[in-house]
């Protein structure tokens, strides 16, 4: 316990800052995310296929952006401008939503909100492994990651909150998810103090033949095995879709998405920390293991207490391997290509997202919910079973 905050308090401050803008941001984002399927079912009459395709197209237009957005900061030397656009983007993007009289318009309106994430991800990601001794960034990344998680379920309990409080006046909540947004953009402005740029640096392409051989194999290794990552896991829209089905009230649907944030902001930095320590491919084996557990259960269950289960464990999962592979993306790229590799890293994961998202949708539409779940557990068990059968590397 005391060497976990020993370690808390020698992460340098501008990770703390980059975890408080995530947070915020979070609050935001997930305030409308956790009501928007039922938004969109109920009010707009939206299939689920439809938002399938929307959750996929959306995440991927962002994971896609990363790649550029990621080059550019490497081409700049420079991480904070590229990240204040996003969140701005991302602010600025609320409003549409609490307007939005279409199924169109809300794809509009996550197309701008994930914009803005892809051109903020790859510079915050790389900014943190810049400012990171590399015997801590497990650590760092864990915590950034579960700073941001945590206003992952803080903004669904909100939102469970105000649907109570104002009869599930859905329009009226996405407006209050404005405010964390713009106070993310101004702690972001204000409180960060991005490294100088080395005298050294030079501003070549980061996106050249060469400059891609250079990421070497591991690195390469590890964005793909995110990719994979990506396909066994879809979009958390289908969690709250599985919710419904379990006969929660509308109102309380949302804490669905508190449980499974609950479960991955406490056990982020603990996993991250653990990874410094520890083999990182025997720590994707494990969480690997527990979202198969988790679709498992989702497969089975109909009862919401199997549900809240279920997605606890897909929380844990999350919380095990995505601060992880961002560390292991920042421990095998050259320090002069970090925000390429991470941009690439996210595009490649993006095809991955698109597909699963649609595959989903199709899969649940046509042969019922516990498939979705059950080809999830199936792509999970052939991935473990290569990693356990491939000697490890990192």
């Amino acid at each position: 316990m005391l060497s976990r905050f020993s370690t808390l308090r020698r992460i340098p401050k501008g990770v703390w800052v980059v975890g408080g803008v995530s947070m915020l941001m979070d609050i935001s984002s997930e305030i409308i995310h956790s009501l928007l399927p039922l938004f969109m079912v109920t009010t707009l009459g939206a299939s689920v296929i439809f938002i399938g395709l929307i959750e996929g197209l959306a995440e991927a237009t962002a994971l896609f952006i990363k790649v550029f957005s990621g080059a550019i900061s490497d081409y700049l030397g420079k991480r904070k401008g590229l990240a204040l656009l996003g969140y701005g983007l991302g602010a600025a993007s609320k409003p549409l939503f609490a307007l939005a009289s279409s199924s169109g318009m809300i794809l509009g309106a996550r197309l701008i909100d994930r914009v803005g994430k892809g051109i903020r991800g790859a510079p915050r990601d790389a900014l943190v492994a810049d400012v990171t001794p590399p015997e801590m960034r497990g650590a760092a990344f864990g915590l950034r990651q579960s700073m941001d998680t945590i206003g992952a379920f803080l903004g669904p309990l909100l939102a469970v909150g105000m649907m109570l409080l104002w009869n599930d006046d859905f329009r009226t909540i996405f407006w209050v998810a404005v405010i964390p947004g713009v106070l993310a953009v101004a702690l972001l402005f204000f409180g960060l103090h991005e490294p100088a740029t080395p005298i050294a640096h030079k501003r070549t392409n980061p996106i050249t033949k060469e400059n891609l051989k250079r990421l070497g194999t591991r690195c390469w290794w590890v964005i793909g095995l995110g990719a994979v990552f990506t396909l066994a896991r879809f979009s958390e829209a289908f969690l709250v879709l599985r919710a419904q089905q379990s006969g929660i009230a509308l109102a309380l649907i949302p804490l669905v998405m508190v449980a499974m944030n609950l479960l991955y902001a406490f056990s982020a930095y603990p996993f991250g920390k653990l990874s410094d320590s520890m083999s990182h491919t025997r720590l994707l084996q494990w969480g690997l293991v527990v979202l198969i557990a988790a679709d498992i259960v989702l497969a089975l269950s109909t009862h919401w207490v199997g549900i809240i289960a279920g997605v606890a464990l897909w929380g844990i999962h999350m919380g095990m391997t995505q601060g992880l592979l961002a560390a292991m993306i920042a421990r095998t790229a050259p320090a002069d290509l970090r925000g390429t590799a991470f941009g690439l890293f996210s595009m490649v994961s993006g095809v991955a997202l698109l597909i699963a998202s649609l595959g989903a949708g199709i899969i649940w539409e046509t042969w019922g919910a516990e498939y979705t779940f059950w080809t999830g557990a199936a792509i999970c068990l052939l991935t473990l079973v290569y990693l356990l059968k491939r000697p490890a590397v990192l």
